[in-house]
């Protein structure tokens, strides 16, 4: 059949689905260039306002697979899982959780991405470490699974189509359609070659979808369209109203990192990683291992040394920390209140430690240390926060994000649990 861009446009705008047909076809062309930016931007406004049937997620995600390769590491004979997150404020769990994994014996293919908005991506994090690279040949994630077990890179050459509708979503406000959320993630997670997947799934201020009705849906959706591809796939709801941790940014999150795989770190960094690793671990068929014996004997650790040696970093040399400071001090005493994780996580945007648009630089040192979590108690004068950056004239902007974002009273806020469900 014979296609163009605005009959598919119209179909979407008046709330028709998408054959089969047409979905490879607007995929592979907007792909190689034969369906303009503004033709996609409109059809994904139409997806955004109408919604997609769950055919039509379907062949869109798989679609965008075919733009690209498709990776196989089948025949290194280990059990090879992968998580993938949504996306929150402090959110660092790979760092510590991808050797924790390895420590129990399973293999991670990990695509990761960098950070478009308010924080940086798992690679900005990572690459604040002096000379780790996530640009990874496939022959060098091969070889690297091989060796150590694990490798964690830039998507590259997988789902390239969803690359290009990525960075449109975020300049046209169609970024939180859940179809469109859906089919990003597993385009990527599904070529990448792992054998079982579990999902992280943020629910809160912080999170890209902030019900928990939504959050559900999205979770089932993406549940769906693992198991359908013949990946099995389980994912964790978890809270994301208030920040992960005490460290918000890029190197002060790989510094929290480190102490969890040193045995400490805070105790909700170190919950949600041990419950994602216990998934992890039973999707792969690992039964018996504790994965909290790795973070008390150290072989955890030991496992991040060697990844981050195999991609060139170097964990002896010091992470960068922002030349500038400010910290924001208690007006009173009392306890900490609840914490807005998304006053947090623009605080920290405006210090540089995210992006305003695809392929701007972050700062690496650029970041809000939480000196007081909810329920802590606090004294008149404590410094709750500190922010730091390289650029001084941000700190004003990036405290005034904050106002409003906490509170310090006579009594500790009610907390909820931090996995609110399990689904799959």
């Amino acid at each position: 059949m014979n296609f163009d861009a605005p009959s598919v446009i119209r179909t979407k705008r008046d709330g028709g689905a998408l054959s089969d047909a047409a979905i490879d076809w607007v995929i592979a062309a907007y792909t190689d260039g034969r369906v303009a930016d503004e033709q996609m931007s409109a059809l994904l406004m139409a997806i955004f306002l109408r919604g997609m049937t769950g055919a039509e997620i379907t062949r869109w995600t798989t679609a965008m697979i075919a733009s690209g390769e498709r990776f196989d590491f089948g025949d290194l004979g280990r059990p090879l899982v992968d998580k993938h997150s949504t996306g929150g404020v402090g959110d660092k769990i790979t760092i510590p959780l991808v050797p924790v994994v390895l420590a129990c014996g399973a293999a991670v293919p990990q695509a990761a991405g960098r950070g478009l908005g308010h924080t940086g991506g798992t690679l900005d994090k990572l690459e604040a470490i002096p000379g780790f690279t996530a640009e990874l040949s496939k022959n060098r994630i091969r070889q690297q699974l091989s060796d150590i077990g694990a490798a964690i890179f830039a998507a590259g050459d997988l789902a390239p189509a969803d690359r290009k509708i990525y960075a449109l979503r975020d300049i046209t406000a169609t970024t939180e359609s859940l179809p469109l959320i859906a089919s990003s993630v597993m385009s990527k997670k599904l070529a990448e070659g792992a054998r079982s997947l579990v999902l992280d799934v943020k629910v809160g201020k912080g999170a890209f979808l902030k019900t928990e009705a939504e959050s559900r849906e999205l979770a089932a959706t993406m549940v769906a369209l693992g198991n359908d591809s013949g990946v099995p796939t389980r994912a964790l709801l978890t809270d994301m109203n208030r920040p992960l941790g005490r460290a918000v940014g890029n190197a002060v999150e790989v510094v929290e990192s480190l102490e969890v795989l040193a045995g400490g770190g805070p105790d909700d960094v170190v919950e949600l990683t041990l419950a994602l690793a216990a998934e992890m671990l039973d999707a792969a068929g690992l039964d018996g291992v504790d994965p909290a014996q790795t973070l008390r004997d150290g072989t955890a650790m030991d496992r991040f040394r060697a990844l981050v040696a195999a991609q060139g970093g170097d964990l002896s040399a010091p992470l960068p920390i922002g030349a500038h400071s400010e910290s924001v001090p208690a007006p009173t005493g009392g306890v900490m209140g609840d914490i807005d994780a998304m006053a947090v996580a623009m605080a920290a945007w405006r210090l540089g430690a995210g992006r305003a648009a695809p392929g701007h630089p972050v700062q690496f040192g650029a970041g809000v240390q939480i000196h007081r979590r909810p329920g802590e108690s606090v004294a008149a004068g404590d410094a709750l926060f500190t922010l730091y950056t390289d650029t001084p004239e941000r700190l004003a902007p990036a405290i005034a994000e904050l106002d409003g974002g906490w509170t310090v009273g006579p009594r500790e806020p009610v907390i909820g649990p931090l996995i609110i469900d399990r689904i799959g």
